[in-house]
């Protein structure tokens, strides 16, 4: 009987594997899905991974530069996409996303001054313009790049506490440009896209330290702070 059961699931298995490559891969494919992005307009949604990173510069050189350690975040949003033309789509992908860093400030000795967690819980608008190659099969790769702003619910922005507290405090919104690309496959039921997107901030999210409690050796040489990421996204269609 097991042996029955094991070779029905080699057979759906192996007859699954060579319907998909036909519809993929073959040379002369069964076309998916072949109008959907003629639509006007269409709706989807998102999972996705995240690594945010720190850019700084400073006001005088240094030596020992601030290090961020980075994790490993998550994003989950929803797509809505216009057609312009053929080729080119607006797309307004908002989503949550979260995240956290360590900073390590170089010169301080104990682990209550020397270490910061930022952790970021953001609401995340990016607005992209998506430009599409001509369709191959159920293949299209595509381009997109555009503008997004962030709000940061963790930002601590309004908290009278500062470094001296142990808390670090960054601006609630921020703004970024982003560029990335991505392939969109169609299968029979739907169009999956991963893609993968560079993010890179182009406003200070430092808020500084409170000057009546003297120099502040975490945010006094620091010129700007910029938050600059790496976004995977699996889209569903």
């Amino acid at each position: 009987m097991k042996k029955a059961v094991i070779l029905i699931l080699l057979v759906l298995t192996t007859n699954g594997y060579s319907q998909f490559a036909k519809n993929m891969f073959s040379k002369d494919p069964i076309i998916n899905l072949e109008n959907w992005q003629k639509q006007r307009l269409y709706f989807g949604y998102y999972l996705g991974l995240n690594s945010f990173d720190f850019k700084f510069d400073y006001k005088n050189p240094t030596q020992n530069d601030i290090q961020v350690k980075k994790t490993t975040g998550f994003n989950v949003g929803v797509v809505a996409d216009l057609r312009l033309q053929e080729y080119i789509n607006l797309r307004f992908e908002p989503g949550l996303y979260y995240t956290k860093r360590d900073l390590y400030f170089p010169g301080l000795s104990t682990e209550n001054d020397y270490l910061r967690e930022v952790n970021s819980t953001y609401i995340h608008f990016p607005l992209l313009v998506k430009f599409s190659a001509l369709r191959t099969g159920n293949i299209r790769p595509y381009i997109e790049g555009g503008m997004s702003t962030t709000l940061n619910l963790s930002s601590n922005a309004k908290s009278m506490d500062d470094n001296f507290q142990q808390k670090f405090r960054v601006k609630q919104w921020t703004a970024a440009y982003e560029l990335g690309i991505g392939i969109d496959i169609f299968t029979e039921y739907f169009i999956f896209s991963p893609s993968v997107r560079g993010m890179f901030g182009i406003t200070n999210e430092l808020i500084r330290d409170n000057p009546a409690n003297g120099p502040s050796p975490w945010t006094d040489n620091i010129d700007s702070m910029k938050s600059r990421a790496i976004l995977i996204n699996f889209t569903f269609h």
